[in-house]
C-alpha cells in the first residue's frame, strides 16, 4: 500500500543557479558543473551516448560561451534544452514554481484503489533536465524530464506534460510504474 509519494526536484534547483547565473554572464566553477554532473538523479538519463562528462562538457561549453560541437544528438539536444532556459528566465520560473508546491497528496487513494498489488510503500516523482526522454520508469521512481512541463502563458495554474494537466500525467505514468 502507497503511504506517501515525494516529488524530488533537487537537480532542477541545482540548474536554477546555473542557468540564472549564466544567464547574468557569472561565471559558474567546474566544481558546480561536476557537482550537476554528480547529482544520483543524473544517472538515470546516463548511457553509453550520454554520461556524466557529457553533463560537464554542455554545461562548461554554455558558461563559458563557446560554440558546442558534438556528434551526439543527445548532447546536442541537451545543449538546446539548457540554452532554451536561458532564452526567457520568466517561463523558467513558470514552470518550477507549481512544481515547488506539487501535492499528489489526491493520486495516492486512485493509486491504492486502482487494483494493483505494489511493494512499496512510497513513490518517487523526479523532475530532472533530460535530453530526449519524456519520462522514464524505474523501480519506484517515476522520472520525468523537466523540459517537457509546459505552463500556460495565461493561466498559471495549467501546466500539462505532453498535452496532459500534470496531475492526469503523473498519475497514468505511476499507474503504469505499479503495473510493472
Amino acid at each position: 500500500m502507497i503511504k506517501r509519494i515525494k516529488v524530488k526536484l533537487d537537480t532542477v534547483e541545482g540548474m536554477l543557479y546555473f542557468w540564472q547565473a549564466t544567464k547574468d554572464r557569472e561565471k559558474v566553477g567546474e566544481a558546480y558543473l561536476n557537482n550537476m554532473a554528480d547529482y544520483p538523479e543524473m544517472s538515470y538519463i546516463y548511457d553509453t551516448e550520454f554520461t556524466r562528462e557529457s553533463v560537464r562538457m554542455v554545461l562548461s561549453a554554455i558558461s563559458n560561451r563557446e560554440i558546442f560541437h558534438s556528434e551526439s544528438k543527445k548532447e546536442r539536444k541537451y545543449w538546446n534544452n539548457n540554452m532554451w532556459m536561458m532564452e526567457d528566465l520568466g517561463y523558467t520560473d513558470m514552470m518550477v514554481t507549481p512544481l515547488k508546491v506539487l501535492n499528489l497528496d489526491s493520486i495516492i487513494d486512485k493509486l491504492n484503489n486502482s487494483g494493483c498489488k505494489t511493494k512499496y510503500e512510497e513513490l518517487e516523482v523526479i523532475f530532472i533536465p533530460g535530453h530526449q526522454d519524456e519520462y522514464q520508469i524505474k523501480d519506484n521512481s517515476l522520472i520525468i524530464n523537466f523540459f517537457r512541463v509546459k505552463p500556460d502563458l495565461y493561466d498559471e495554474t495549467k501546466i500539462t506534460i505532453g498535452d496532459i494537466p500534470i496531475l492526469q500525467y503523473i498519475e497514468e505514468k505511476l499507474l503504469e510504474l505499479l503495473k510493472q
